[in-house]
């Protein structure tokens, strides 16, 4: 009884250590560490089988590894002819009434389970001078995703058919944990996601643009917004329907896209209705308006709307003290108002019209609460 409460206790801690993960990196992570804990392992690894490409890729390497594994490798990927159980295992034998059960491989050849498909995680032991290893099929939706690896060193004891069948427990575990890992992935997705155009929505923004101008504030580091106004878009709503107007918005935020890719790390979103921008953290105000201009450019291009409407403002320019988000996303949407109003081919930049800027007096006048033209979440 007492080895069952101390597997009991290890398939809980299992759970708990994929639930607190924050991210997939680090629900891989527990899940290979929770596994090479819960068998006495000394190196695990969790790994995808990738049916597109044919091969398993590893996702997480955790324990005593050797040389050539890294923690979250970039390319370690096996050819599944390589370790055709993976196949046969899961698809023949299960389908013919079999569970996903996990086997056991030594050094010395197949063991607990017997696999019979051996030859590569052998000769991989014997490179890697570990014993043996127990493998874990691990199955989403009733199809094989991945497997959970748990080896031993050389010297230790050989797992047998009773780690077999917790290995084949904890894989079931580490399929729940992924699977809820995936779903609040999904969800995070959707929560900062524009559904008609893919890009970032107004909460992605908002939260971005607090982060980097705190980041300003502490380090110095340039924040610019670009936001622009699609033009003529009420006009092929009302003649040409908004099925096509929908279609000018999602052609518009892939030339969004297009552009903010040319800035590395900028964020692009939708602000809601016709209103879009683009966040950079880190190019020069030069480069951003350049970015800016091109994007007015290519948006005239277009065969639906009427072009832009675009302003900038970077904390690079002469802005004044730039402590909120608040206030350069005012600063952005004057210009772009400015933009609009003078009927602009171009961006318009705050701060740079001299001493007097008349860009920066509209973002700065205090209008009545009603009058503002959009509200934005953050400190004045």
């Amino acid at each position: 009884m007492g080895g069952d409460d101390v597997r009991l206790r290890a398939v809980v801690a299992l759970a708990q250590g994929m639930a607190a993960a924050h991210a997939p990196r680090e629900s891989w992570r527990a899940a290979a560490a929770g596994a090479c804990r819960a068998l006495g392992g000394s190196f695990a690894a969790l790994s995808v089988w990738e049916r597109e490409l044919g091969r398993l890729r590893v996702l997480a390497n955790v324990g005593d590894r050797a040389r050539d594994e890294e923690e979250f490798p970039e390319d370690e990927a096996y050819p599944v002819h390589q370790f055709p159980e993976i196949t046969e295992f899961l698809h023949e034998r299960w389908v013919g009434g079999g569970g996903p059960n996990a086997w056991v491989e030594t050094a010395d050849g197949p063991a607990a389970g017997h696999a019979e498909y051996c030859h590569q995680r052998v000769a991989a032991l014997r490179r890697r001078g570990r014993g043996c290893c127990v493998v874990a099929p691990i199955v989403m939706h009733g199809r094989a995703w991945g497997e959970l690896y748990v080896a031993r060193p050389a010297g230790a004891p050989v797992f047998d058919r009773a780690d077999a069948d917790f290995a084949t427990v904890l894989a079931s575990v580490v399929a729940a944990g992924i699977a809820q890992t995936e779903r609040l992935e999904e969800a995070r997705r959707l929560a900062f996601t524009d559904a008609l155009t893919g890009l970032a929505n107004r909460r992605a923004v908002d939260m971005r643009l607090e982060e980097a101008i705190e980041r300003h504030r502490a380090e110095g580091v340039v924040v610019s917004l670009v936001v622009c106004d699609l033009n003529g878009l009420k006009r092929v709503n009302d003649t040409r329907g908004h099925a096509v107007g929908d279609r000018l918005l999602e052609r518009f935020g892939s030339v969004l896209s297009l552009c903010g890719a040319m800035l590395p790390g900028t964020l692009a979103a939708r602000l809601g209705g016709d209103e879009f921008c683009l966040l950079a953290v880190g190019p020069a105000a030069d480069e951003v308006v350049r970015i800016a201009d091109e994007l007015c450019r290519r948006a005239a291009e277009l065969e639906l709307g009427e072009g832009v409407a675009c302003g900038v403002a970077s904390t690079e320019d002469p802005l004044g003290p730039v402590r909120s988000a608040r206030r350069l996303f005012r600063l952005a949407d004057a210009a772009q108002y400015r933009a609009k109003a003078v009927r602009s081919a171009k961006p318009v930049v705050a701060g740079r019209e001299g001493p007097d800027d008349p860009v920066v007096r509209l973002a700065d006048a205090p209008p009545p609460a009603a009058a503002e033209r959009r509200r934005f979440r953050g400190r004045r």
